[in-house]
């Protein structure tokens, strides 16, 4: 595969990101929101304010469970429009939360106990997915990987390790084998007494 090719602008500096600092969406009303966010997937209702770009419009801060914030800009003259949100280019797809294996096994009883439409477990070999929707027609993905990172590293060292092994193997995509080998050699670093013995016995 040829490399990119190289602009004036690819030689400028970069501007470095440390993470997701927040998502914010355009919501209807304040209730509507609460009522998802919180009511259905558990996220504490921790902030809110005017919108400080359109102070007719209020604007609730959630936390998704790992201190980062889902924010929501709500009205009350907006009404809940369960329409399908656009994929046009350029428009969010879905928007994705990690949850356990354990809250996982349970994710598609609670949703159709609500008389929640959704997908049903989707298999994607390093990770299990089920897709519904939100009273505001946003595609919302609960996902679980199937892994657990090696100690000092991150599930973006494991993906990047597991894809270069996976076009290595001729694979389609990232299955649980190669995810496995990613995480032996990101491990096959660490020390070992018997690595002293195994060199002085080595004929």
């Amino acid at each position: 595969m040829s490399s990119p090719r190289s602009s004036p602008r690819s030689l400028e500096p970069k501007i470095p990101t440390q993470g997701v600092h927040h998502i914010t969406l355009v919501g209807a009303d304040r209730q509507t929101s609460i009522d998802f966010w919180e009511g259905l997937l558990g996220m504490p209702f921790v902030f809110e304010q005017p919108n400080l770009d359109n102070p007719a419009e209020s604007h609730l801060y959630f936390d998704p469970g790992d201190g980062r914030l889902i924010t929501i800009f709500t009205d009350e003259s907006r009404t809940p429009d369960p329409t399908r949100t656009p994929t046009d280019i350029g428009c969010v797809h879905h928007v994705a939360f990690d949850v356990s294996a354990a809250t996982f096994a349970q994710v598609a009883e609670r949703l159709a106990a609500r008389g929640i439409r959704h997908s049903g477990p989707k298999d994607r070999g390093f990770m299990d997915s089920i897709y519904f929707e939100d009273p505001l027609g946003l595609l919302i993905e609960l996902a679980c990987y199937r892994f657990t990172p090696p100690e000092g590293y991150r599930v973006a060292d494991v993906m990047l390790t597991a894809h270069r092994i996976r076009v290595a193997d001729g694979a389609e995509a990232i299955g649980a084998l190669h995810v496995a080998k990613a995480i032996e050699q990101l491990t096959a670093s660490r020390d070992s007494l018997s690595r002293d013995s195994l060199s002085k016995d080595a004929s």
